[in-house]
């Protein structure tokens, strides 16, 4: 059966296919019945006869009809697909329940089941299966297991780790799970996809990470050195690095990394430190969420091109530590980018821990919740910031401390922004801003940030902020990414915002 999904057309897959057309990897992928290898658009192997060819709209379609990854384009390296609509309620639950399958940190230590599936998402077990087979062909549990031999097949491919922590890092419960995964899917033994000599740069862990053109490279880098602190993160004229910590097995991992773009490749080449290998898989997808390498140039530019048209090159630039985000968020707010990084070099400077890297740009980390937690106001204020900001950074860290508020694109956007919004010195803006760029939301809008406002031609009206949401909702589900593109319009903006917003990452942004 040919028609692996309704939504991809073969013969228009095939021509793709032909062109080798970077801007649909990970949107199909192609099963070759003489070989019984699936691969990615991509792929630079000899062109198959278009009779030999099926097309399934994700990997796990694919590997439910029996084929097995190409070790040559492979597939674990596409950018994931992230399907967004504003309609048909099955279909959204559906993409939800797959997004909270593609999160890790959704799940904390935990691992992912259909029981607690359900149960996040306030529907049966019965009724999860149902829709998720209807929306995607395949069961969670066959989902779910396919993300994890993709991870794990990435990971043995690239690293040195050894085979246990691979299978631990991917999601399996025990080695013998994994090999017997590894071989019932494959036909392969783990150790015979250890590449010999792929696995190390100078030092740390290295792994490539797929994208779709077009990619503003320098927009992305350039909104990231604006903001830069020196000692925890340094930007280059090709990629950044910096240090990070994060928990993952029930502790706390700390350590560096470093991501640069092969944009001849269409791929983020990453380096991360030897201490994060047990977070791997974690700082992988925290790395995609930063750059957003899993945008979807085409679906978005459908909705925003007529629009926007010079910003189809133009992505959400997310956050390695929401936590962190929000905290730079609320010492931007009402205050210019310049102000915004010295008052977070102050705070880094202060309450930060130092860090051992190969890289001398790179010496602390970014203060832990736990500290900030504790800072008292005098502490805060002789760096400069002013009460209110002091009670609602003390008031995130503590949240985010004692496990009441996650800030990460597996939680549930409406109750986290509900939940911020409750929180001292944080209005409905840097809720907003928060969402698009930790929580990984592509349809937030800040409705009353006067860049934006200036850019959409109605700051001068008698409600602005009304006019500015009534525009935008022709653009839904990508709000966020109009933000981005209407900022990128403007000139420099003023020296700061009016004091009845927060401001816009254009004229004077948080500095996260």
């Amino acid at each position: 059966m040919e028609s692996a999904t309704d939504a991809l057309q073969a013969d228009a897959c095939y021509l793709a296919l032909k062109a080798r057309d970077a801007r649909f990897d990970g949107r199909f992928f192609i099963g070759v019945t003489s070989t019984g290898i699936y691969c990615r658009p991509v792929c630079k192997v000899r062109m198959p006869r278009r009779e030999n060819c099926l097309f399934f709209g994700h990997a796990a379609l694919a590997e439910q009809a029996g084929f097995r990854p190409c070790l040559r384009c492979r597939p674990e390296l596409a950018p994931h697909t992230l399907n967004w609509s504003i309609q048909d309620a099955s279909g959204i639950l559906a993409r939800q329940a797959a997004r909270l399958l593609d999160e890790p940190e959704a799940w904390g230590d935990a691992a992912p089941s259909v029981e607690g599936l359900a149960a996040r998402l306030g529907v049966s077990d019965r009724h999860v299966r149902r829709i998720f087979e209807a929306q995607f062909g395949v069961s969670p549990v066959q989902y779910l297991q396919t993300r994890r031999l993709l991870a794990a097949k990435q990971l043995l491919a690239d690293t040195n780790l050894a085979i246990t922590q691979v299978a631990l890092a991917s999601g399996f419960a025990s080695l013998r799970r994994f090999n017997a995964a590894f071989a019932e899917h494959y036909g392969l033994n783990p150790t015979q996809l250890r590449r010999a000599g792929a696995s190390r740069g100078e030092a740390g862990i290295t792994v490539r990470l797929g994208y779709r053109p077009p990619y503003d490279v320098a927009a992305m880098l350039g909104f990231f050195r604006k903001r830069g602190i020196a000692g925890i993160e340094q930007v280059s004229d090709n990629g950044l690095a910096r240090t990070l910590a994060m928990e993952a097995g029930g502790r706390l991992h700390t350590g560096w990394l470093a991501a640069e773009f092969d944009q001849a490749n269409h791929q983020v080449v990453l380096r991360a430190s030897d201490s994060l290998s047990g977070a791997l898989p974690r700082v992988i997808g925290r790395v995609r969420a930063m750059l957003d390498l899993d945008a979807d140039p085409a679906a978005i530019g459908s909705v925003l091109h007529a629009r926007f048209p010079e910003g189809d090159g133009l992505r959400v630039p997310g956050a390695l530590s929401g936590y962190e985000l929000a905290v730079r968020a609320v010492l931007g707010q009402q205050i210019t980018v310049a102000a915004a990084r010295t008052l977070a070099q102050r705070m880094v400077d202060r309450f930060g821990e130092a860090i051992e890297t190969p890289l001398p740009e790179l010496r602390r980390l970014f203060p832990q919740p736990a500290v900030l937690a504790q800072a008292s106001g005098d502490a805060l204020g002789q760096l400069g910031i002013v009460k209110q900001r002091q009670a609602a950074i003390v008031a995130i860290a503590r949240a985010v401390d004692q496990g009441h508020l996650q800030l990460h694109s597996g939680t549930d956007v409406q109750a986290t922004m509900a939940a911020l919004r409750e929180l001292p010195g944080i209005g409905d803006w840097t809720a907003q801003y928060i969402a698009m760029r930790a929580l990984r939301w592509p349809d937030a809008f800040p409705a009353g940030d006067v860049a934006l406002q200036k850019a959409l031609g109605v700051q001068q009206s008698r409600q602005p902020a009304r006019e500015a949401l009534a525009a935008s909702l022709a653009w839904a589900p990508w709000r966020s990414y109009a933000v981005v593109r209407a900022w990128a319009e403007l000139p420099a903006g003023p020296s700061k915002a009016p004091k009845s917003v927060a401001n816009s990452a254009h004229s004077a942004g948080p500095g996260g």
